[in-house]
């Protein structure tokens, strides 16, 4: 499987959990139960360290939407972010343009007209952040 797909899955795994709010461990099990799909191991991995690093991801995103609040984010926008800001932040073999690309994508084939746009002017927000702290 290729690597766009399992981010594919990943953000499908990171959407659920913003809908219901069960562990991504039981979402994982439900899905390897119910869906047609097999899961990868990276979707898996990325989906369960976006839930065990929630709160930081979150406050970055805080940090990063000026003039928003997070209550106003579609569910799309939020898992998408969630996920490209996670693997900036702890996935250090992916280059930060590929998934900033690679999640704008996504929000072009999920969100409305206007998520691809705001996610990456938020997500240049948070390389830009990120850049400045590894001078």
């Amino acid at each position: 499987m290729k690597r766009r797909a399992e981010r594919e899955q990943a953000f499908l795994l990171i959407f659920e959990r913003t809908i219901n709010n069960d562990t991504m461990a039981d979402i994982i099990e439900n899905a390897n139960l119910s869906r047609d799909m097999e899961l990868s191991a990276f979707a898996s991995n990325v989906a369960l360290g976006v839930e065990e690093k929630e709160s930081i991801i979150d406050q970055k995103i805080e940090q990063s939407i000026l003039g928003w609040k997070m209550s106003r984010l579609s569910k799309v926008s939020f898992a998408l972010l969630r996920l490209a800001i996670y693997e900036m932040m702890f996935e250090k073999d992916i280059p930060i343009s590929v998934s900033i690309n690679e999640v704008i994508d996504l929000a072009k084939k999920y969100g409305g007209s206007e998520d691809a746009p705001f996610i990456n002017g938020v997500l240049g927000t948070v390389a830009k952040d990120l850049d400045l702290k590894n001078e």
